[in-house]
């Protein structure tokens, strides 16, 4: 009889197996289904967080941009206020701290024909070096009435020589702007300041420069001994500094270094990029006639005017068109 039941047992045990297979397959499925729920909620909280986070970061940085640009602003505002206030500035300044003329005179324009503005400290051997390369070809355009020019001194380099140097000569150039009615007399006083012999070297190596030196530049320039005698008093130091704090933070004459630095050379208030020039593989001279689109053979011929005329753009340093 015992021997008769084994088969029923056996057919029980393989029953009692499957059952508890599936017992544990379901149990598995139902811990896999908890364990995707948990991973959903995990899921769902970590992205509310990072969305929370990325939220939180751009306001932060929105807000300190805001902040910065707001400052920037209103420090650009405030420089500009002390400088338009001063209560010493030449007649001739304009509302941007430059000397704005033309041949007709200064605070005349001519028409139709581009402003070259050129912001310069005496100093800065940059700037000699760009007067020297291209003020025969600028003064010869002037004099032809094809340019406008707009000249922004400045000053401070004063640290990098031993009895400001700087303030001294720039705040000439502003004396005889205001004093005397020639603009050409102006002119050669520049190019004299930055010929090669007189321009001081900066910083270590500079070697004093007396008043007395400058005022012989000057007179050797044409300008009247009566206002040489007294241009160089410093009668306009309170509107260089403030052109010195104002000048800066005009953020179309920043280079790529993100600042505003001397030479800064600009074509109908379009800053031109003095590097590009050399890349370009032109010298400082081809470069602005390149800019103003006027041929070298068209120097000085009053009947030849730049292309670009008094509001154009200045010409892209990539194309391949002669100046001669």
């Amino acid at each position: 009889m015992a021997q008769g039941n084994r088969p029923g047992n056996a057919r029980q045990s393989r029953s009692n197996r499957r059952a508890a297979e599936r017992e544990r397959a379901r149990q598995q499925a139902e811990q896999q289904a908890r364990e995707r729920r948990q991973q959903t909620i995990i899921g769902l909280i970590v992205t509310i967080v990072v969305v929370a986070l990325v939220a939180v970061i751009g306001v932060v940085v929105y807000r300190n941009t805001h902040k910065n640009t707001a400052a920037q602003t209103q420090s650009t505002k405030a420089a500009y206020s002390t400088m338009r206030d001063s209560s010493v500035k030449p007649s001739t300044a304009s509302n941007t701290g430059g000397i704005l003329f033309s041949k007709n005179g200064y605070g005349k324009t001519i028409d139709d024909v581009p402003t070259i503005a050129i912001y310069m400290d005496p100093l800065c051997p940059g700037c000699g070096n760009f007067n020297r390369e291209t003020d025969p070809t600028l003064i010869s355009m002037f004099n032809a009435g094809q340019i406008n020019l707009d000249i922004h001194p400045m000053s401070f380099l004063d640290s990098s020589s031993s009895d400001d140097y700087s303030s001294r000569a720039s705040s000439s150039i502003a004396y005889i702007a205001d004093h005397d009615s020639d603009p050409s007399h102006l002119l050669s006083y520049i190019s004299n300041i930055y010929a090669e012999g007189f321009q001081p070297d900066e910083g270590s190596s500079y070697q004093s420069v007396s008043d007395a030196k400058l005022k012989q530049q000057a007179i050797k320039a044409g300008v009247p001994k009566s206002v040489a005698d007294k241009a160089f008093e410093r009668t306009y130091q309170k509107w260089l500094t403030a052109i010195n704090t104002y000048t800066p933070t005009r953020k179309e004459l920043w280079g790529s270094s993100g600042s505003m630095s001397t030479p800064t050379v600009t074509v109908n208030g379009t800053m031109i990029d003095l590097s590009a020039i050399s890349t370009a593989g032109l010298d400082l001279k081809q470069g602005i006639l390149k800019a103003i689109g006027l041929k070298e053979s068209q120097i000085g011929d009053s009947s030849a005017l730049p292309s670009i005329g008094g509001t154009g753009a200045p010409a892209d340093f990539t194309s391949t068109e002669s100046t001669e």
